[in-house]
């Protein structure tokens, strides 16, 4: 038998969170982006749940070909643009959008011979201070870029750096406005926080949700997964391999970082940090073991946690343990966030860390 780890991949819950941003986008059209290998989920395993998106974004070559091998023929955007003059063949050959954010990127255009002129996204860094033109610059970029015969439509794209907390979004927005007040383009502002939290103040012709898509709140913990009426997309689960009976005062784990308070008993699940499961997650960080919640206890080794069985009586060898997302036996939901945020993290570092050893299924 395969050790007992799992980790599932929900398609329905993909098409439902995709559908709660389309309600938020109003009449916006919706890149759904997928980098990260789809946030860990894997692209081929997330497409179906995603296909009813307008387009798909993402970060690479590689990841566009993955989605073009799929059989989508709608647009796809690199986000992050080329990264070498001779990315721009596949561009042309795989028809992809790309991102321009720097004069090397328009160099490399002028510089490229094609018979298809491309269509770009010209990135403004409107206070976030990564990537893109700032507001001064951004004019004369986009009058460079829009002489070039190897250019075809050039859309107006930005990203918040505080959509997900106070400072909020108002100066990026005004900075952008501004400087794109009689620009022609479609426009493209919203990720997922500014898209739940400021859809009023963001509208424009193109929003980009990312891990709205897979069930974790962009702003947690102000608000959580079901405040924003999201579903877990992904659900890691194992089961119990091993059963403790300690006495009080007995100790657990590497370093002994656990005594038990009391008569207890404790569980040992199959998964640990070489599958993905946060090293730096501590006692009480929460569990659920038949469905039912309950804590980790002592430190993650590289193959096992341990597990308070106090709450769940019954429990024993063979018995559910799910790690975040929802339970089989009783359909109860550990949120990914939850979990995180016990480990000093957030639920995208959780789905992207899924080790390749945790075979994988969808549903």
């Amino acid at each position: 038998m395969p050790r007992p780890i799992l980790a599932t991949v929900h398609t329905d819950a993909l098409r439902h969170n995709l559908d709660r941003a389309r309600r938020s986008a109003l009449d916006a059209r919706v890149w759904a982006v997928v980098k990260a290998n789809a946030y860990g989920h894997g692209i081929e395993r997330a497409y179906e749940g995603l296909r009813g998106a307008d387009g798909f974004a993402l970060l690479d070559l590689a990841e566009a070909e993955r989605v073009r091998a799929l059989g989508w023929r709608g647009p796809v955007l690199l986000l992050e643009g080329v990264f070498d003059a001779r990315d721009l063949e596949l561009c042309s050959r795989l028809d992809l959008w790309h991102t321009v954010h720097c004069d090397e990127q328009i160099d490399m255009l002028a510089a490229h011979k094609t018979q298809q002129p491309q269509r770009v996204f010209l990135k403004m860094n409107s206070g976030m201070n990564r990537l893109g033109f700032t507001p001064e610059r951004y004019r004369a970029a986009w009058t460079r870029l829009n002489a070039l015969p190897q250019v075809d439509e050039i859309s107006l794209v930005t990203h918040f750096s505080d959509a997900d907390g106070s400072r909020g979004i108002a100066a990026q927005v005004a900075a952008f406005q501004q400087a794109t007040e009689d620009l022609p383009g479609e426009r493209s502002i919203a990720n997922s926080a500014a898209l739940l939290r400021h859809a009023d103040s963001t509208r424009a012709d193109w929003v980009r949700p990312g891990i709205a898509l897979y069930g974790s709140a962009p702003d947690f913990p102000e608000h959580d997964a079901a405040h924003w009426q999201l579903q877990p997309t992904m659900t890691l689960a194992s089961k119990l391999i091993g059963i403790q009976t300690l006495a009080a005062g007995a100790l657990v784990g590497y370093g002994s970082s656990f005594a038990a308070e009391a008569p207890m008993r404790i569980g040992v699940a199959a998964v640990g940090y070489a599958d993905g499961y946060p090293r730096h997650a501590h006692t009480g960080t929460p569990v659920l073991v038949n469905g039912v919640r309950t804590r980790m206890v002592g430190r993650v080794s590289m193959d096992m946690i341990t597990v308070d069985l106090t709450p769940v009586p019954d429990a024993g060898f063979g018995s559910e343990v799910t790690l975040w997302g929802r339970s089989a036996v009783n359909g109860a939901v550990l949120p990914i966030d939850e979990v995180a945020r016990a480990a000093g993290t957030v639920g995208y570092e959780l789905m992207c860390a899924l080790a390749l050893r945790v075979p994988t299924v969808i549903a």
